[in-house]
């Protein structure tokens, strides 16, 4: 065992442990803390040597599962060969390489990669490059971005922005001017339990022209929306909702850009959500599952018109004053090309295909559960929603995380609803495994 996950090597108490924890209750954490060590395959490892299945992938990333061996000798030889180097004016053989292997993977037309370290650079880049792309086009009006409520892009400042999650936004107020919101697709009163797309909804993608309306077409660089809306509780897209954005897009002149770090990477059994539903958006952003969770990386796919809107100036200019210290960082890059090796030697990235039914018969099997008011669920994603008690919000989805985790099973809940996404390895079994202990827990909840 690693020394590291020795019970011992962690302490008797974190509760004046320095680290200040992101997104987590911090005092509650440190008095009863959930300590994961190691990890293989499908599973975390405890210090005690407890096994964890887990079910949403880390945090929507490890799409391969944990601790591959390919993405492991990968980065070690990375890390012993070049551990830096300089993106600005300067280059790698990784970096190149590791695009030319993702161009092919690319949705039709989008055909440009620009590297980020995460998926909140990812979105803060898109929104720039958007502005910029007008600017460049002698369109430097339109200054304007559109997100959605509900909607989660990171927590930046342009992507808290555009973010339409309340408890997200309210401790730091706007950020940006000059940003606003459509309407959310989530409508349990019609489209409650809905196996896959919801049948009701697409006329809310009109909620855009309602905006064009108050701020002038002309005005708005970009609309920004997750394919399907994961953090914020699973929203999946009413059929014809995307098709329908991308035609109001067009027609004003304004990008469409897809949020697909959680979406991308076979989550919906192609690539990207973009190959899912059929519609290509100008701009994609991605992170996660582009390296496995195995070190921090996020890109942006452009299609070719915008790349070449930047092309036109003096070739000893800088095209592009945008970039940051660890873009296309090399380790990065050789975590990327092993992500890249295990997705193509196995069949991941098309594989849920042959899971999706059967996993979206076990997440609906908690339909009689008690407490449960909808399940939604697409590809290898699922959401168990759950009653609020009265007062409290998020105290019976909590209980439910902690009484998961208590089980064997790590899960991810948005206030109280239970958010599923496991790697795309799992077996039925294991799908079983995973169902059967959110029904065990949903039974002793009050």
């Amino acid at each position: 065992m690693n020394e590291r996950a020795r019970p011992e090597a962690v302490g008797t108490s974190l509760e004046n442990s320095p680290f200040f924890m992101p997104f987590s209750m911090n005092r509650a954490f440190k008095k009863a803390p959930r300590l994961l060590a190691r990890a293989e395959g499908m599973y975390y490892y405890t210090p005690e040597g407890r096994k964890i299945l887990d079910g949403t992938s880390g945090l929507w990333c490890v799409n391969a599962g944990h601790c591959r061996k390919p993405i492991v000798e990968a980065v070690q030889k990375a890390v012993a060969t070049l551990d830096f180097a300089p993106p600005f004016q300067m280059g790698h053989p990784a970096a190149f390489e590791f695009a030319a292997k993702l161009a092919p993977l690319l949705p039709k037309g989008v055909t440009r990669i620009f590297f980020t370290n995460s998926g909140s650079e990812s979105v803060d880049t898109a929104l720039k490059l958007a502005i910029a792309y007008h600017r460049q086009r002698g369109e430097g009006q339109r200054i304007r971005l559109i997100g959605r409520e509900k909607g989660y892009h990171g927590v930046n400042f342009g992507g808290t922005a555009v973010g339409g999650i309340v408890g997200n936004r309210k401790i730091f107020g706007a950020l940006v001017t000059g940003v606003d919101h459509m309407r959310h697709t989530h409508d349990p009163a019609k489209n409650a339990f809905s196996r896959g797309q919801p049948q009701h909804g697409a006329e809310l993608a009109e909620d855009l022209e309602r905006l064009c309306q108050l701020h002038d077409p002309s005005t708005i660089a970009a609309v920004i929306v997750e394919p399907v809306a994961c953090s914020a509780g699973v929203y999946v897209p009413p059929v014809g909702y995307l098709q329908k954005l991308r035609e109001i897009c067009d027609k004003h002149g304004i990008l469409l850009i897809f949020d697909e770090v959680i979406n991308a990477w076979g989550r919906l059994g192609k690539p990207f959500a973009a190959d899912y539903f059929g519609v290509i958006p100008d701009l994609i952003t991605t992170a996660k599952g582009i390296t496995n969770g195995t070190v921090p990386m996020g890109a942006v796919f452009m299609k070719e018109n915008l790349y070449q809107a930047f092309m036109t100036g003096p070739e000893n200019a800088i095209e592009m004053p945008h970039g940051y210290t660890y873009s296309a960082h090399p380790v990065a890059c050789a975590a990327g090309l092993g992500t890249l090796k295990v997705y193509e030697d196995e069949g991941l990235l098309t594989r849920v295909g042959e899971l999706a039914k059967y996993w979206e018969d076990g997440a609906h099997s908690l339909r009689d559960c008690p407490n449960v008011i909808d399940i939604r669920n697409l590809g290898l994603i699922a959401a168990i929603e759950l009653a609020p008690r009265a007062g409290v919000v998020g105290a019976r989805g909590m209980d439910a995380h902690l009484k998961a985790f208590e089980k064997g099973t790590y899960m991810r809940v948005t206030a109280d609803t239970i958010a599923l996404a496991p790697p795309l390895i799992i077996q039925k079994a294991e799908i079983d495994q995973l169902f059967g202990t959110v029904r065990e827990v949903l039974k002793t909840l009050a």
